[in-house]
């Protein structure tokens, strides 16, 4: 499995190995040992299977606050989608910046998204399915958010605002600067 550090050094980008015949392909999709290399010792309990039928979907971008803080480890399985991590810790030299990582069904590119950070993704195609691995269990009364098109992150999503598809509960997500810091940056 090859791991890129990104520009904020906690998010981790990975691409599996497939090896392939006239058959198909093998892949490790998964190693803890190679997560563990990178400093990533952190347990996975659940796993998740989002399916987005249109171009357009934006989920996100969300968080669970403590007890209940989630790291996700992430995959597009079919389809396309941009992945975004934004770095929500008060006191972190990355405060308030996003890094972005196209992943899908070609690439097999996966992100690790730590505890601490804001997660969303859009649908670069119609037709996607994303899969994904958390440190934790859903919670709905840790549930959070912030607002996807917060100015403050100048995030490029490669979707037209007008041609974004979103939930209700996204619409009314809050901007950075309107929330209380939930999480703190620990060197």
């Amino acid at each position: 499995m090859r791991v890129e550090v990104l520009t904020i050094p906690e998010v981790l980008l990975m691409t599996p190995i497939k090896h392939g015949d006239e058959r198909g392909f093998f892949s490790e999709t998964f190693r803890a040992d190679v997560l563990a290399a990178h400093g990533v010792r952190e347990t996975f309990v659940q796993d998740n299977h989002v399916r987005s039928t249109q171009r357009g979907v934006l989920r996100g971008l969300h968080f669970q606050t403590p007890p209940h803080a989630q790291g996700k480890l992430v995959r597009c399985m079919r389809g396309a989608i941009l992945d975004v991590a934004v770095d929500i810790r008060a006191g972190s030299p990355t405060y308030g910046r996003h890094v972005a990582a196209e992943l899908s069904a070609a690439n097999w590119r996966q992100l690790w998204v730590p505890p601490g950070f804001a997660h969303g993704y859009v649908t670069l195609e119609s037709d996607c399915e994303v899969a994904y691995k958390t440190t934790d269990y859903y919670a709905p009364d840790c549930d959070r958010g912030v607002a996807w098109d917060d100015p403050a992150f100048a995030i490029d999503w490669r979707i037209a605002p007008a041609d974004v598809v979103l939930s209700e509960k996204d619409r009314r997500q809050p901007r950075l600067q309107d929330m209380q810091p939930i999480f703190q940056y620990q060197n």
